[in-house]
């Protein structure tokens, strides 16, 4: 008998599959041909932390990301950025500020140090694999202000939960708990950044690359002075790293002859901020430093002598600079603010011993 034609269809559908696997792979003409495997996906917060990227490609991948905190309803996040060329000193301070809180939930670290250190050995307990892609800094260069927008790019990019972002030097030390520090800044929608407009040396420093090479892009009278440790909003962080326009003059070189009047860390920010969103700023920076006792172009460095419980209250009890006073006198928003210090520097590495005795009963608590 005969098959019927409804047979032999069925019978060539069911053995369709092995003709194809057959084909794939039959070296036909002496050319191998092989199915191509699926795609693997690697987590982006495993890529985005650890893979060499030029930074003109990481700054434009980091200004698309979504201005505002997601997922929705989740709890914002504190990045903490520290610029160190070594080792933490106060890592163990810090250790415990960050282990005092129940929710481990609400912050990130960042480090940029010098490339080609042994960061196993020099960064652990919280701080163990924080390291991002770095490049040497130094300074009277731009290096300093490149970095920290390295930091803001890598960690708007590895957290979208990230909300405010705050640099860190080695030398720095918290002055509160971790949950004070928490609550003060994720209620506010305002960056911290000191901005300074009638600050001695300020014609120096705007002409230290030539007297015209900042024209048209910042003329004299939209050039700002401030600390580079500021505290800066998502929205802001994602503008700093999106610039280009301010950063293509910022990042020449300093003339030879004018080399102690550059510092771009410490007038890129304040004057890009300025111009784009000044009234999103709180013109202060909440890193209390003591420049009164300044030397050679670097603020006061606090050692074991001046560390005690009624040292950090008085710090505490200062109230910031918010700007040039005379001219925020008639700014409302600004002139009734109180706002706490957060952080502190610069100490010496000798006082960690000190502050490590009065952490419990002083430096830690509310």
């Amino acid at each position: 008998m005969s098959p019927s034609p409804l047979t032999l269809i069925c019978a060539l559908l069911l053995t369709l599959p092995l003709a194809i696997v057959f084909t794939i792979n039959t070296d036909i003409s002496g050319i191998t041909t092989t199915a191509t495997p699926p795609p693997q996906f690697q987590k982006p917060n495993t890529i985005l932390m650890k893979e060499e990227m030029d930074d003109d490609s990481l700054f434009h991948l980091a200004s698309r990301v979504n201005q505002n905190p997601s997922p929705a309803g989740a709890p914002k996040k504190l990045a903490f950025m520290f610029l160190t060329t070594g080792q933490l000193p106060f890592a163990p301070l810090w250790e415990l500020y960050f282990n005092r809180t129940k929710r481990k939930d609400l912050y990130n670290i960042y480090i940029h140090a010098k490339p080609n250190l042994r960061y196993d050995l020099l960064f652990q307990g919280v701080f163990s694999n924080r390291t991002i892609p770095s490049k040497p800094t130094r300074r009277n260069t731009p290096t300093l202000a490149a970095a920290h927008r390295r930091l803001l790019a890598r960690a708007l990019l590895h957290d979208p939960s990230n909300y405010m972002f705050a640099l860190l030097s080695p030398s720095c030390i918290p002055l509160h708990s971790f949950d004070f520090t928490y609550k003060t800044l994720v209620s506010s929608r305002r960056s911290f950044i000191e901005i300074l407009e009638n600050e001695t040396g300020a014609w120096g420093r705007w002409t230290a690359r030539g007297e015209t090479v900042m024209i048209p892009e910042v003329t004299f009278e939209r050039f700002r002075i401030g600390s580079q440790f500021s505290v800066l909003t998502r929205h802001h962080a994602r503008m700093v790293v999106g610039d280009t326009r301010l950063w293509s003059k910022f990042k020449l070189p300093c003339l030879r002859e004018n080399i102690d009047r550059c510092y771009p860390e410490e007038n890129y920010f304040p004057t890009l901020l300025s111009m784009v969103d000044r009234r999103g700023c709180v013109p202060a920076t909440l890193t209390y430093v003591d420049w009164k006792r300044s030397h050679h172009g670097h603020p006061y460095t606090f050692h074991v002598s001046d560390v005690g419980p009624e040292f950090i209250r008085t710090i505490r009890r200062r109230r910031p600079r918010y700007g040039d006073e005379e001219i925020n006198g008639s700014d409302a928003s600004v002139i009734r603010r109180n706002d706490p210090f957060l952080f502190a520097r610069k100490f010496g590495a000798d006082t960690v011993g000190a502050l490590l005795e009065i952490a419990d009963d002083v430096v830690l608590t509310e």
